[in-house]
């Protein structure tokens, strides 16, 4: 997982390399933002412009509402749902369930996306995504769930980085969080919220090696039950 997170670090920012990821960083930016979203729409705000771009990031412009939950909501559900993609890597069967989520994400932002490459390389992504069922009784997929669990839960590390250092247009929620509380500056919001992401981080990995207390025959044994592949 940290080397994960190392080649994410730099795919994310790398000018060039950084459009080979593009649409695994829509799937991850588009999550985030739809937290935003339904907190928003939930604490009774009105949605007034919604931008999912993977260079410039994702913004949320919500009328109403009650700011704290809503700008919290995207940092805490893409650390759940980061979450869950890291429990799907150690186990099969539940790899295999979370693809068909992960499937499904990849192909949603393709109804705003014109970009040829993005285009290609999603498809490429669902390949892979297919790919790796008939391999090894999808024991590669699991690895494929963990990268999207890193990338997901982690999701702080990139965006205060876009903010920071390479100064990307949308502003970070660290540095929103300081608009809303200006007493607290920018990078203690970013500190206290890349240690909540580790910690969390590393909770739900303890929790997939207890909960998933299983020999490689019974891994595959548990994945066969599930649409099964050789």
């Amino acid at each position: 997982m940290v080397a994960m997170a190392v080649i994410i670090f730099g795919f994310w920012n790398v000018p060039v390399v950084r459009n080979l990821i593009n649409p695994l960083k829509l799937f991850t930016i588009g999550w985030h933002e739809l937290c935003h979203i339904i907190v928003a729409i939930m604490t009774g705000g009105r949605i007034l412009k919604i931008t999912i771009d993977p260079h410039v990031g994702g913004a949320t412009i919500v009328e109403g509402g009650v700011p704290t939950m809503i700008l919290a909501a995207g940092y805490i559900g893409s650390t759940l749902f980061g979450g869950v993609f890291i429990m799907a890597g150690y186990a099969s069967l539940v790899a295999k369930i979370m693809s068909f989520v992960l499937g499904i994400g990849l192909l949603m932002p393709l109804a705003l996306v014109r970009d040829k490459l993005t285009i290609a390389l999603t498809f490429l992504y669902e390949g892979l995504l297919i790919g790796f069922w008939f391999i090894d009784h999808a024991q590669a997929l699991r690895w494929y769930c963990l990268f999207i669990g890193v990338m997901n839960i982690l999701f702080v590390i990139w965006d205060v980085a876009d903010d920071r250092f390479f100064h990307k247009t949308n502003d970070s929620d660290a540095a929103q969080f300081a608009i809303l509380y200006p007493k607290i500056p920018t990078h203690i919001w970013a500190m206290f919220w890349i240690i909540f992401q580790l910690g969390a981080l590393a909770g739900f990995s303890l929790l997939g090696i207890y909960a998933f207390k299983m020999t490689r025959e019974e891994m595959d044994a548990q994945a066969a039950t599930f649409l099964p592949t050789r």
